[in-house]
């Protein structure tokens, strides 16, 4: 079979029920919307873990993220993952990321591309929403007088955040900003002009692009033209500001929060739309230089994100709902009639899916298994279970002693999903069909035989997992944590 080149679209915190192709009302994804009708979508895409850290390499590496062990972040050094098998087979290979920095050469995201871009540099804005550190700082010696004061009741405490919060928007109003000012990442436009630029200079020779699109991501700044798009000119600078602020806050609770949810929810949407139009871009230029119809697109999101939907919000570890771990998946490969696949699929199978696609033998290290031959053939996907997993904590996954916290487990069926918590040592399965939003765990005496199938597969893994660890990866991530730890 003819080589193949290869783009890989992962796009921060995009949930599969905001994209059209997956049936979501607000035109956000007008583009990808019509290429899905000559690709594969997989409407029940299931990451491998979540957030980022934890998603990643199961997408490049096709391993599940706590196989090296919890204490492990990344790609190992010289782990084989997509980009590697691509660059032995000859392609030029290119990253232009986002300025996510789990998603950087620290945690060895940089090998095996000749170009990589993280653009992760001081230039950069780290955006203007205050945070309750600098708000800190700032506070006078009378202000932090009234602020200890104001802790001696639940009352007053909550009268003075709310003041104070007030107060901090007041300040900041007064200051002339923008949506690009206060954007902590490269927006979509900046990584696809990059990425076009390389694209130029490679002539006639196979690829492997990989861009990672932050523009979902809180905080929500998208460019003017993209709310404008979607008939929401009225949101300026300052006011996004002040909704991203007030959806931050950790003083109020859901209830409270759910009065920003819909306007949040647009901004949301309209950093959708820039992504959608960015990919559209990028496809354009990839006809012109007729390098399209030799090329496989894929496209999907390294985890969803919550809105208050059981209280929520951003995308924590400490849970597998699925707003967080359903992620939309477009697959469009030349000369593969398009279809829709219905059942789970894990993303740890995507990489060596897209290898045997490029005509390229999957790196035997990797655990997921080609799609290739029933893609292909038009055949039926097997059907089979999906697993998610990370360390349960929010906290900073940086710090060593938190990666060792107790792990959290998914189990995702066509119809049922098993939680597991081992912290709590308690697990939850939800029938999907009758309950999406996950509210009522069944009863431990309901559904036996799939509670009981869905244990088993988690034990296997957990098996697997313990007698199948690359120990010389293993050693190889933990020596480079080392070595960054004493630099």
């Amino acid at each position: 079979m003819k080589r193949r080149s290869l783009v890989l679209v992962t796009v921060d915190c995009l949930r599969a029920d905001h994209v059209g192709f997956q049936g979501y009302s607000r035109p956000v994804t007008p583009f990808l919307d019509l290429l899905a009708k000559e690709s594969v979508v997989f409407t029940n895409a299931i990451v491998a873990g979540v957030p980022t850290y934890f998603s990643v390499p199961a997408m490049l590496a096709s391993r599940y993220p706590l196989s090296l062990g919890r204490d492990v972040v990344g790609i190992a050094p010289h782990e084989p993952t997509i980009a590697s098998a691509m660059r032995q087979a000859g392609s030029s290979t290119a990253a232009f990321l986002a300025a996510n920095p789990y998603l950087s050469s620290r945690f060895g995201y940089h090998e095996d591309f000749e170009t990589f871009c993280d653009f992760l540099t001081d230039s950069l804005a780290d955006g203007a929403t205050l945070s309750r550190a600098a708000e800190d700082k700032s506070l006078s010696d009378f202000n932090r007088r009234v602020r200890m004061f104001s802790r001696g009741t639940h009352l007053t405490a909550a009268a003075y955040d709310e003041l104070y919060f007030w107060y901090c928007q007041w300040r900041s109003w007064r200051e002339n900003v923008s949506m690009d000012g206060l954007r902590r990442y490269p927006a979509a436009d900046v990584i696809v002009d990059q990425a076009c630029s390389w694209l130029s200079g490679i002539g006639d020779q196979p690829f492997f692009l990989w861009l990672h699109l932050m523009d979902p991501h809180y905080p929500h700044y998208p460019p003017q033209e993209a709310l404008a798009a979607l008939g929401l000119s009225h949101f300026t600078a300052r006011r996004a500001r002040v909704l991203n602020s007030a959806w931050n806050r950790d003083d109020i609770g859901p209830q409270r929060l759910r009065r920003y949810r819909e306007r949040i929810l647009s901004l949301y949407d309209a950093g959708v739309y820039w992504v959608d139009k960015q990919i559209s871009r990028l496809v354009s230029a990839l006809r012109e230089w007729q390098r399209w119809d030799e090329t496989i697109f894929a496209l999907t999101a390294d985890h969803g994100e919550e809105f208050l939907e059981q209280g929520g919000r951003y995308h924590s570890p400490v849970t597998m709902r699925e707003e967080l771990v359903r992620v939309p998946l477009l697959v469009r490969m030349p000369g593969v009639s398009s279809r829709t696949a219905k059942g789970p699929f894990s993303l740890i199978h995507l990489a060596p899916t897209l290898l045997e696609a490029a005509g390229i033998a999957p790196p035997d290290t990797f655990q997921g298994r080609s799609r290739w031959d029933q893609l292909s053939t038009g055949t039926d996907l097997p059907s089979e279970l999906a697993i998610a997993e990370s360390v349960g904590t929010g906290k900073n996954i940086l710090r060593a002693d938190e990666r060792m916290r107790p792990c959290q487990m998914a189990v995702r069926g066509e119809a049922y999903k098993l939680v597991i918590n081992f912290n709590e040592k308690a697990e939850r399965l939800y029938d999907l069909r009758s309950d999406p939003r996950e509210q009522s765990p069944l009863p431990a005496g309901v559904a036996r035989a799939e509670r009981a199938r869905l244990l088993q597969a988690a034990r296997e893994h957990l098996q697997k997992t313990r007698h199948n660890q690359n120990s010389d990866l293993a050693l190889r991530a933990r020596l480079r944590e080392l070595r960054h730890a004493v630099s």
